[in-house]
């Protein structure tokens, strides 16, 4: 029994689903997600960071105590100089002279900044040398954007360019389209339950378009494979070769996604939770959504939105028709053959029945079947003329 079960029959790829079938309900609620998205970045916006908003660092020496007491006593001093400004974000950095606590704040004219640090080394009862003050204008930020945008369009170029030399043009519009689904995705998420942006999260972007290029291509590589010649039979039309290939590389997509998301989730839980490694937070936490929403984007999305594409081509929709309708005689016990696809796997299309098709069936020759026409004369094709005479000799007797 458990050689039946679930997990054996995905990592046989003998599960059956069907993915592409229901192409429908995934565009549907990827529709949904991604207006939901859009929507949140109109109406909330992104966290951004100090370096992208513009603001104030203070750093204090670990000695003082918790991270909280010191984020607690730059609260009191900023509320002391009436700057109606408070702390953003509070982490412990490491540093040659040993730990301390980066304290970040909105931004602060340079009297106000001054003054406010001059009440936190009061406050903490250290010399006003132990405390760094660092002013941090958003016009770097813009900078870090601006070249981020720009090394995303290329990238995209290139991924373009090599799928399309690779496979095809169709792979390579529904691949992007997926990459740029995951882009938009995670984003929303970031808006949504406001995640600070920074220029980690930037960088963690960046990365995660690698990881769902990779897993696209693992996918379109069995889909090609599947489909390759599929026009020269008549049992099993595109929609389901390509869900089979889903099917059939479920199991490697998903040990993958596994096996990356366990490490970068040891780093945001582990470093950036337990022990406290703020720097990790940001890259670590961006990873960890963008890669999860990357598997799924490459199953529910790619896949499917490919099959779509390629039943706009002629000679995948006349395919279709003759696989279609072969199935059809054979249900009415018309015709008998060999190899037909399961009724289950038949709903895999999507498309449907066209009773006009059937001439496309009946002139479609069978695999391995010789050309109509007539025999071929001579030695091996059958009796020359004259009887079986040979050409100027006379008859056997």
């Amino acid at each position: 029994m458990a050689q039946n079960g679930l997990a054996s029959r995905l990592y046989n790829g003998e599960a059956g689903l069907n993915i592409v079938g229901r192409r429908k309900l995934w565009f549907g609620v990827a529709g949904v997600l991604v207006l939901i998205a859009i929507l949140s970045f109109s109406i909330r916006g992104f966290s951004l960071g100090i370096e992208f908003a513009g603001g104030n660092s203070f750093q204090v020496p670990a000695s003082v105590g918790t991270l909280d007491d010191a984020e607690r006593e730059v609260n009191s001093a900023l509320a002391a100089e009436n700057t109606g400004i408070e702390v953003v974000t509070a982490q412990k950095v490491g540093g040659t002279g040993g730990d301390s606590y980066e304290l970040r704040t909105g931004q602060l004219s340079a009297e106000q900044a001054t003054a406010v640090k001059a009440q936190i080394a009061e406050d903490l009862g250290i010399d006003e040398g132990q405390i760094s003050n660092n002013q941090v204008s958003e016009a770097w930020g813009s900078q870090v954007t601006e070249r981020a945008v720009l090394g995303l369009v290329i990238f995209i170029a290139l991924v373009m360019v090599y799928l399309i030399l690779r496979f095809e043009w169709r792979m390579a519009v529904a691949a992007v389209s997926s990459l740029i689904m995951n882009l938009l995705l995670t984003a929303g998420i970031y808006s949504l339950v406001g995640f600070e942006v920074t220029p980690s999260t930037i960088i963690g972007f960046l990365t995660i378009l690698g990881f769902a290029l990779y897993d696209v291509v693992v996918v379109f590589d069995k889909v090609q494979e599947n489909t390759r010649g599929i026009t020269a039979n008549n049992n099993q039309t595109y929609g389901e070769a390509a869900n089979l290939a889903v099917n059939q590389s479920l199991m490697r997509s998903l040990n993958t996604s596994v096996v990356a998301l366990l490490p970068v989730g040891g780093l945001l839980f582990i470093g950036a939770g337990l022990l406290g490694a703020g720097t990790l937070k940001d890259l670590g936490l961006v990873l960890f959504v963008g890669m999860a929403v990357a598997f799924l984007t490459s199953i529910l999305v790619a896949t499917p939105l490919l099959a779509l594409l390629k039943n706009y081509d002629p000679r995948i929709q006349a395919h279709n028709k003759r696989v279609l309708t072969r199935r059809g005689a054979i249900a009415r016990g018309e015709v008998t053959g060999k190899g037909a696809a399961s009724p289950a796997q038949a709903d895999v299309t999507d498309e449907p029945l066209d009773p006009d098709a059937a001439a496309l069936a009946g002139a479609a020759p069978k695999v391995g079947a010789r050309p109509a026409g007539k025999r071929p004369t001579g030695a091996r094709g059958g009796r020359p003329g004259g009887g079986g005479n040979r050409p100027g000799g006379a008859k056997r007797r």
